[in-house]
């Protein structure tokens, strides 16, 4: 799929990328503005701040073993799908704007092939999530008990249907022998696969908000049913809490990506009236916010995130050689932290529980807390 190979009939596989630029109507500059500087420029400032933030996030999972249970190891899978975005935007912003003129047609379905596995990754994440706390909230638990091995097998799957839609085009379901059905955003895209990509992502959305619609119905209905128990509420209080952070990842990446997704469907209906090219960087540029958005609503609604987060980046600032001085300030800490939750009620039925802020927290133990 390169210009090295010869054309046949109705085929045009020995053309350029600017080939299909042009035919589409999709001009690129032959050289650097200064409107291409500043978009790269804050392009790849943002990349830097979404593979940081959400390294951070990944790395806070994994060394505090609060968050080992399946929900949070689908919010970190959440967030390496974030991390490959920011990594797939950062590659974009290297072969953007007079850079596309020289790449092949290979390296260009790359380059919206990474796009596409990174938004798939995330959606599917996200529909993973909305069924699992749908089966927690419905039995009134904080956690699924699903095994570590289902959860691996399930991460595993997210990302097998992720690099498979990223490989669709690519496959040939693009516009190489039909030209006049090509894309405007996308050139070399086939106008029924943005439609068809377009619609199942928006049809997910959909599902997912009718499944937190339904959840959220049922919470607000259990919860007037119980007894004012000193347990019983603080189990409704952190489930809804738990909740709230949950949909406020969802409510923002159903906003950041939807314009994006509606302008890609005009584009693939051929909307010529719509002027789908002069929106498509302020959709792209709301799409890849998304990306740091995560990290912050973690910080915001959970107070031992935020606790792992300063440890990581104290940890970071001081250096190996004051390791061990970080180690003991954060040991007498969770010392003082196990002490005050020896004297509070644990959640029946539960391996853990969360503070009323949404912070997770697991019951003491004499081990932990010696």
């Amino acid at each position: 799929m390169d210009t090295m190979t010869d054309d046949t009939a109705g085929c045009f596989y020995n053309r350029s990328v600017k080939f299909f630029y042009n035919a589409s109507g999709k001009n690129i500059s032959n050289h650097w503005r200064t409107r291409d500087y500043v978009i790269v420029t804050l392009g790849m400032l943002v990349c830097f701040i979404v593979i940081f933030s959400n390294m951070l996030v990944m790395v806070a999972i994994f060394i505090n073993r609060r968050f080992h249970f399946p929900i949070y190891y689908l919010l970190g899978n959440l967030a390496a799908a974030d991390l490959f975005s920011g990594i797939s935007y950062l590659h974009m912003m290297f072969h953007t704007g007079p850079w596309t003129i020289k790449l092949s047609k290979y390296q260009w379905f790359v380059r919206q092939g990474l796009i596409d596995t990174s938004l798939t990754a995330s959606v599917v994440n996200l529909l993973a999530i909305a069924v699992e706390r749908h089966q927690t909230i419905f039995t009134m638990q904080l956690h699924s008990k699903m095994t570590n091995q289902r959860v691996v097998l399930l991460i595993l799957g997210i990302w097998v249907v992720a690099v498979i839609m990223g490989l669709v085009p690519t496959m040939g379901w693009h516009c190489l022998c039909d030209l006049d059905n090509c894309s405007t955003m996308a050139p070399m895209y086939s106008r029924s696969y943005l439609v068809f990509w377009a619609v199942l992502n928006l049809l997910t959305f959909t599902v997912m908000l009718a499944v937190y619609t339904r959840i959220f119905l049922y919470v607000r209905h259990k919860s007037q049913r119980m007894s004012q128990h000193t347990t019983q509420m603080r189990h409704k209080e952190t489930v809804v809490n738990l909740m709230k952070t949950v949909s406020l990842i969802l409510g923002c990446f159903v906003i950041c990506w939807t314009p994006g997704l509606v302008v890609l469907l005009l584009d693939g209906l051929g909307c010529d009236k719509c002027q789908v090219l002069r929106y498509e960087k302020y959709c792209l540029v709301l799409a890849e916010c998304n990306s740091f958005v995560n990290p912050i609503i973690y910080s915001f609604r959970d107070k031992d995130m935020r606790r792992t987060f300063r440890r990581i980046l104290c940890f970071c600032w001081r250096g190996g050689d004051r390791q061990g001085e970080s180690g003991v300030r954060f040991n007498t800490l969770e010392q003082e932290q196990c002490k005050s939750r020896s004297a509070e009620l644990d959640l029946p039925g539960n391996g853990a529980s969360l503070a009323l802020d949404g912070s997770s927290e697991v019951p003491a133990s004499s081990e932990s807390c010696n």
